[in-house]
């Protein structure tokens, strides 16, 4: 397990479980990532911003439709056909007798499982590996089988095996924070798989480091390790030289689940999932294009109430905390991203282009 899978992330959440599975096989680079809800689900809702988005049950979590809480959510690799995986987690639910009820006997349940997918076909050489049902199962399995507040394993694993950001090694990040004064927690896990870049190429800096004091450099906060010069125009360099060699097309996707305790209405997790989405734009540039299909889910497990009577504005601090742990999410799943060079590509991670920098630690 990469040391970035120590840091806070997801399942800080109380009651929320996270699994990975990924595909097996000499050429094949993708997997499926489930967010697995607590036993009596999580109130849901998404919002939607790439111009190329794969999704499946996402009509369901319109506030002014029937389904009311969700018992899990399925992030895959495989473009339109992983979503096949959420297919094992229904199952997987179904056996459990975990779902919507539509019938009084056990097992008349209709699990909604909302999924979405990104791009990673071909990446590993195999256009045809990717994941189906039995991926989604072993994901959720592997997500059920944690234990509560279990670490979550970044980088290159689950739907983040074959992801690929701005011609960089993308991959699976996590983090949280702690809401002062509240005690709520949010928090986000992120699939990085875009058309735009994470770090700044006038600097080499990572575009979600800015400003964030987890990422300072020499003990100044916000002021994140800038590579030498002569280091940041070799990387340049050889980002270029990848490019040119890899050999799939520029579709990707960034997606994200963000998780809190407080309690909320299906219009406000809505809000929460719209606001999260400034995360990926704060750490990714550009984002949200045609060929991006960029999606956030909110799960609200309910356990700590908001102080709505007392305070009207008392959701803001958990929109602006989505945005947060989003673009850190972003900044942990690049620096835990590891390079690969195969028969579907030349993918150089962060780190195998500008080493560890002092000012990048995850605390």
């Amino acid at each position: 397990m990469d040391s970035w899978a120590s840091v806070g992330g997801l399942t800080d959440v109380a009651g929320l479980r996270v699994g990975h599975a990924r595909l097996h096989g000499e050429r094949a680079l993708s997997g499926t990532t489930v967010v697995l809800a607590p036993e009596g689900g999580a109130v849901a809702a998404v919002d939607v911003r790439g111009g190329g988005p794969g999704t499946r049950e996402t009509d369901a979590l319109d506030p002014s439709n029937l389904v009311d809480r969700i018992d899990a959510v399925v992030l895959t690799g495989g473009s339109a056909y992983g979503l096949e995986a959420a297919g094992g987690v229904m199952a997987w639910l179904e056996e459990r007798d975990r779902g919507v009820r539509v019938g009084p006997a056990p097992g008349q349940v209709v699990p909604v499982v909302p999924a979405a997918c990104v791009f990673d076909l071909g990446r590993g050489g195999d256009w045809r590996a990717r994941p189906d049902a039995a991926t989604g199962r072993a994901a959720v399995e592997a997500a059920a089988a944690t234990e509560p507040y279990a670490p979550v394993e970044c980088g290159n694993v689950g739907a983040g095996t074959g992801a690929v950001a701005g011609g960089l090694r993308g991959g699976i990040g996590t983090a949280g924070t702690v809401l002062a004064g509240s005690g709520v927690t949010v928090a986000a896990l992120v699939v990085v798989n875009a058309v735009g870049s994470p770090f700044d190429p006038s600097t080499g800096v990572l575009y979600g480091a800015y400003g964030d004091p987890v990422f300072a450099a020499d003990g100044a906060p916000g002021r994140p390790a800038h590579p030498a010069p002569d280091v940041h125009a070799a990387a340049l360099l050889r980002l270029a030289q990848a490019r040119e060699r890899s050999r799939t097309p520029l579709m990707n996707t960034t997606l994200v689940v963000v998780g809190t305790d407080a309690k909320l209405t299906r219009a406000e997790a809505r809000k929460v999932a719209g606001a999260a989405h400034d995360g990926i734009a704060r750490a990714i540039r550009p984002a949200h294009l045609l060929n991006d299909g960029d999606t956030v889910f909110a799960l609200a497990t309910g356990a700590r109430p908001l102080a709505r009577g007392r305070e009207p504005l008392a959701l803001n601090p958990v929109l602006a905390a989505a945005g947060e742990v989003v673009a850190r999410s972003i900044v942990r799943a690049v620096l835990a991203a590891e390079s690969l060079s195969g028969p579907g590509g030349d993918f150089p991670s962060y780190r195998g282009l500008y080493g560890t920098l002092p000012g990048l630690r995850g605390t």
